[in-house]
Parts: structure tokens; sequence; C-alpha cells
């Protein structure tokens, strides 16, 4: 969703404009691929009737919209990194650093927040005055960019390669950390004399009386991020620039591992926790599902590289390109007022063909955003450019 910090990121790497988008479409497929689970998983869940709901169909669709979310804070972590390595490519000082990414973080958790007034607002006055204070994906995309922007601050020393070091051990760590503590967060140990809405940015518990699954309180969805920050950084090193297919056969082999160690540390006889609940806050469940972002990634590249991808239009990487947008229109068109189907009265049939329209739209959306970018670009290089004519003397 960090279209903005992506497309500072092509440019800071150092690279060409092109080379440096050759570099990072991988980075956009995958965030357009999470904008299609996205909608399927919206468009299914809004529309279907009680009985569709009740066949695979269903059930297979809402398994596929468990990760849209985990990739857009993994790429954000990803992103994240980008944009650094390039500002210290440049010699940018690290408090000017940290300002700029912390308040990018800043500005996408106020986008969070508009998000919600907007969705109080429209669905007035059905909707109750608690969800404006909601813990959803944006907010928790804002908060793991201004973590991240500490961190990278703290790592920073007048090496950049170790100051690249020091943020991928960070980041490993604090992963690792945010995902063992969520259970005990989440049961034992929650911190209910807090009030709710605070309570809620640690295992979002909103204002019932337990964590509820469907919201992204800080953990353990942060682990997500910084798992992402190590891998973007790991992108940056030596080995990486010089071997980079062979990099990336190991992030998928690397995959493949934290898939393994996920299922074979599940079936340990001895368990850490008083209560475990697998598909909700264990450490294992979020290891195989950092292990199956290296896999997409890892599918990703090999899709753009040596795949189709790029071979003319792409309509994944389009939305990828513009993924905070269509998020942000689709919604409405899905689940509010401007529902384009009736909600819960829709078979399975009249679901997919809304959802084929849903998809059509937004990119219609995201050719139209990313045209109107690059006219507003071309009019600054222009008019940049009349102005030093001005200047120049006679």
């Amino acid at each position: 969703m960090l279209d903005k910090t992506q497309g500072q990121a092509a440019i800071l790497v150092g690279a060409s404009p092109a080379m440096a988008n050759l570099r990072l479409a991988y980075i956009d497929w995958m965030r357009g691929l999470a904008c299609l689970l996205m909608f399927q998983t919206h468009c299914y869940d809004s529309w279907l009737s009680p009985e569709a709901r009740n066949g695979a169909w269903y059930h297979w669709s809402q398994l596929l919209g468990t990760a849209p979310a985990p990739i857009f804070l993994f790429l954000c972590g990803i992103s994240f990194a980008l944009v650094t390595e390039g500002l210290w490519e440049k010699g940018t000082e690290r408090d000017v650093i940290a300002r700029r990414t912390i308040w990018r973080g800043f500005e996408i958790y106020l986008a969070g927040v508009l998000f919600r007034v907007q969705e109080y607002v429209l669905g007035y006055p059905k909707a109750p005055w608690t969800d404006l204070l909601r813990v959803d994906v944006l907010n928790i995309l804002g908060i793991a960019m201004m973590l991240m922007g500490t961190v990278c601050w703290l790592a920073t020393s007048e090496r950049m390669a170790v100051s690249r070091r020091t943020s991928i051990f960070s980041a490993i760590v604090l992963a690792a950390v945010a995902a063992m503590v969520t259970p005990v967060l989440y049961t034992t140990h929650r911190l209910q004399f807090l009030p709710w809405p605070i309570e809620s940015y640690i295992d979002g518990v909103h204002t019932f009386n337990a964590p509820q699954p469907w919201l992204f309180p800080i953990f353990p969805w942060i682990a997500f991020a910084f798992a992402g920050l190590a891998a973007g950084f790991i992108l940056f090193t030596e080995f990486v620039r010089h071997h980079e297919s062979m990099a990336f056969l190991l992030i998928g082999a690397a995959g493949v591992l934290s898939c393994l160690l996920a299922i074979l540390f599940d079936k340990a006889p001895v368990s850490l926790y008083a209560v475990y609940d697998y598909w909700h806050t264990s450490p294992q469940f979020l290891l195989l599902r950092t292990g199956i972002m290296l896999l997409i990634m890892f599918a990703s590249y090999a899709w753009c590289q040596w795949g189709p991808a790029q071979r003319g239009f792409s309509p994944t990487i389009q939305l990828g390109k513009t993924s905070l947008l269509v998020y942000w229109v689709h919604i409405e068109f899905v689940y509010g007022r401007l529902s384009i189907l009736p909600k819960r009265r829709c078979s399975i049939g009249e679901a997919t063909l809304g959802l084929a329209a849903i998809f059509v739209a937004m990119l219609i959306l995201s050719i139209w955003r990313t045209n109107w970018k690059q006219q507003k670009r071309a009019s600054a290089r222009a008019a940049s450019a009349i102005a030093r004519q001005v200047k120049q003397p006679a």
C-alpha cells in the first residue's frame, strides 16, 4: 500500500528509472496479487447469501483472504528498507531519514483514521461510534513504519554496511519477540487495566471481552513488517547484488524451511504457553505465514524475471502501483452504501460477476491515477525547464 514510498524507492536506489522499475516490478506484482485476493475475499464475504456460504467455494475464498494483510505488511517492510538504503547511499543524515520515514508512517496512520471517519459518516446512523476507534490495517501500517523508522535511526552508524547488518539483526529479533509475546498478551497477561481503545492496539479486543481475530493490533501483525524490513535490507547485501537469481532461490528455500519448522514446532510435545491457539496467536502459525510470504516473494520474482509478467501490460503490476487507492475505494462499493450488489443475497455466480466488475473498475481507476501522476510530473518538469530558461541571461 505504500505507493508513494514505492515510487521513492525506484528513484533512490540509484538506478535509472527503467532499471529501477525492472528491479521493483516483482514488488508491485506481489502487492497487486494481494489486491486481487482482497477483492475476491471482500466481494464474496459481502454479497454471498447464507446458503452460498455453506460450500467449499466460500471456505477457500476466506482462507485466501488471510494472505493480503500479511503481504501488505511484509512489503511495507521491504519498501521501507529500499527507501532507507537509497537515502543512506545519498549520504542523507540519520535524523533527516528518521524524520522523513516516521512522518510518512504518521501520514499513513492518519489516513487510517480518516478512512474510519469516512466509513462512519457513510454508515451513519447504523454505524456505531466505536467503529471510529477500530484498529484496521492502515493503522497498523502507519505504526509499523514509525517503529521501523525508529529502529533504523537507532541502528544507523557511520558505515552503511554496519547499519544494514544492525538493522537486519534488530528487525529479526523484534519480529521474533512480537511473535513470542503475542500468546500471553492475548490470554494470561492481557493488559485489561488499559482503556479498551488503547488495549485494542495491543490485542485487538475492541469493545468485546476477548481479542478479535478480524482486527489488526500491533501484536502479532507488526512481526510481518519487521520480517519484510529484514528481507529488504538483505536485498542490498553484496551477495544479493552480485548473485540476485541465486539469492531469490535461497529466499524460496528459506520459505520452505520456515513452513517445515512451523509444522515441526507445532507437533512438539512441549508447549511454552498455558493457552495455545495455533490459528490466531501461536508463533508457529506466524512462522508458517512468514514462510509463505517468502515463497510468494520468490514466485513473484520468478514470474517477473523469467515469466511473462512484464511482456506487455500487466493488470496485477498496475494494481500494485496504486494499492492504497484501490483498497480505499473498493470498500465502499463492496461493503458500503454504494455496494453494487445486494448484501448477503447473491449466488456464487452473481457475486463472481460483481467481482469482475470491481476488478475492471479498480483497474481503470488505477490506470487513470498512474496517467494523472505521470502528466503531473511531466508538467512540473516542463515548468522547471521554462523557469531555468527565463533565469538565463540574455
